[in-house]
C-alpha cells in the first residue's frame, strides 16, 4: 500500500502531487462507505483523536467529529472557551495534558499562523491543521479539488478563480497551493485593498474585474468577506462590495459558458453570491461538505496508519 509522505498535514505546501492522488483514490472508497446503510467501518478502533477549537467552526468542526466516528476513532472535544486556556494555560501544557490521556492524533484550529507547526515539533502526536488564522486550511483545499475532480473529471488544465477576500482567507492560500500542485490554472479576483501584494509570487494572475474572471475560468470559489478578521474597513460598503464582486443569477446567465459555483461556506447570502445561485445546479457547495467527511476520513486514516507501524 502506498503512504503519506508527510506524518502531519500542516498545509498543503508540504505535500506533494502523489500524497494529493492518494489522499483523493483513499476519498473514493469512503464516499462509498458513507452513501451505505451502515455508514461506519471499524478502521480506527484502536486510535483516540482529539479536536482542539481555539477558534469558532461549525462545518469543519463536525466534518471532522463525523469523520472520525465513522471510522470508529474515540474522539475527546476540546472547546477553548469552555478551558484552562482562559486561566493562562500556555498551548503545550493544554495538548500535554491531554496527550497524557494517550491520544494518538490531534486536530487543531488555532488563531495563530503556525501554530500546527509549532506544536508538531514539540509534542509527541500527528497533527491535523483545520485552519491556522489566515495561513492555511489544507483539508478544505483538498475537498474542493477533489469536488472540481468530481465535477469535471480533473483538475489539470481547469482554469479556476477565486473570488473576495484573499488577504485574511487560509482557504485561498490553500487552495493556491493545491490546484497548482494539480495543473490548474488560478487567478484571483477581489478590491485591490484585499489582493495582498505577494500573490503573485505564487504564480497567480491578478483580475480586478469579475466580469473578466468569470468569462475565463471553469470553477469560481467564492469567499465571504471575513468581517471578524477585519481590523479596518477595506471597502466602503457591503453594498458597494456585492455590486463589484458579488455574483447573481443575471451575471452567471449572461456568460458565454456555464461555470461551476463553489464556497467553502459560511455563505452571506446576498453578499458574495445570491440565493438563486447558491441553490442553483451550478453550485457544488452541498457536494463540498459531503465530499468535507470523505477527504476528512481519508486524511485521518492515511495518517493513523503510519501512527500504527
Amino acid at each position: 500500500m502506498s503512504e503519506l509522505s508527510v506524518n502531519h498535514l500542516l498545509g498543503i505546501k508540504y505535500l506533494n502531487e502523489k500524497d494529493i492522488q492518494l489522499i483523493f483514490e483513499t476519498a473514493d472508497h469512503f464516499k462509498e462507505v458513507i452513501n451505505r446503510p451502515i455508514k461506519k467501518v471499524p478502521s480506527l478502533r484502536d486510535i483516540t483523536i482529539a479536536n482542539l477549537f481555539f477558534e469558532n467552526s461549525t462545518r469543519t468542526r463536525l466534518s471532522f467529529e463525523l469523520a472520525e466516528k465513522r471510522l470508529s476513532a474515540d474522539i475527546i472535544n476540546f472547546s477553548a472557551a469552555q478551558s484552562s486556556v482562559k486561566k493562562g494555560e500556555t498551548l503545550i501544557d493544554t495538548v500535554n495534558n491531554i496527550l497524557s490521556m494517550k491520544v494518538d492524533m490531534v486536530v487543531m484550529r488555532h488563531p495563530n499562523p503556525g501554530a500546527g507547526v509549532f506544536l508538531s515539533k514539540n509534542v509527541n502526536a500527528s497533527i491535523v491543521n483545520a485552519g491556522d488564522g489566515a495561513h492555511e486550511h489544507p483539508t478544505q483545499a483538498l475537498l474542493d479539488s477533489y469536488s472540481i475532480r468530481e465535477k469535471l473529471g480533473d483538475v489539470a488544465g481547469k482554469k479556476v478563480v477565486i473570488v473576495g477576500d484573499i488577504l485574511h482567507s487560509r482557504v485561498a492560500l490553500s487552495n493556491i497551493f493545491a490546484l497548482h500542485l494539480q495543473g490548474a490554472k488560478v487567478k484571483v479576483c477581489g478590491p485591490k485593498t484585499l489582493i495582498p501584494k505577494y500573490i503573485t509570487s505564487l504564480g497567480v494572475e491578478v483580475e480586478t474585474n469579475l466580469r473578466k474572471a468569470l468569462e475565463w475560468c471553469d470553477v469560481a470559489n467564492m469567499l465571504r468577506v471575513q468581517n471578524e478578521r477585519l481590523d479596518m474597513s477595506y471597502f466602503p460598503s457591503t453594498r458597494e462590495y456585492t455590486q463589484q464582486f458579488g455574483v447573481n443569477k443575471a451575471i452567471l446567465d449572461s456568460l458565454s459558458k456555464q461555470i461551476v459555483i463553489m464556497h467553502p461556506g459560511p455563505i452571506n447570502r446576498g453578499v458574495e453570491i445570491t440565493s438563486d445561485v447558491a441553490d442553483s445546479k451550478q453550485a457544488i457547495i452541498l457536494n463540498q461538505v459531503e465530499n468535507g467527511v470523505a477527504i476528512r476520513m481519508a486524511v485521518i486514516y492515511l495518517l493513523a496508519s503510519k501512527i500504527k507501524q
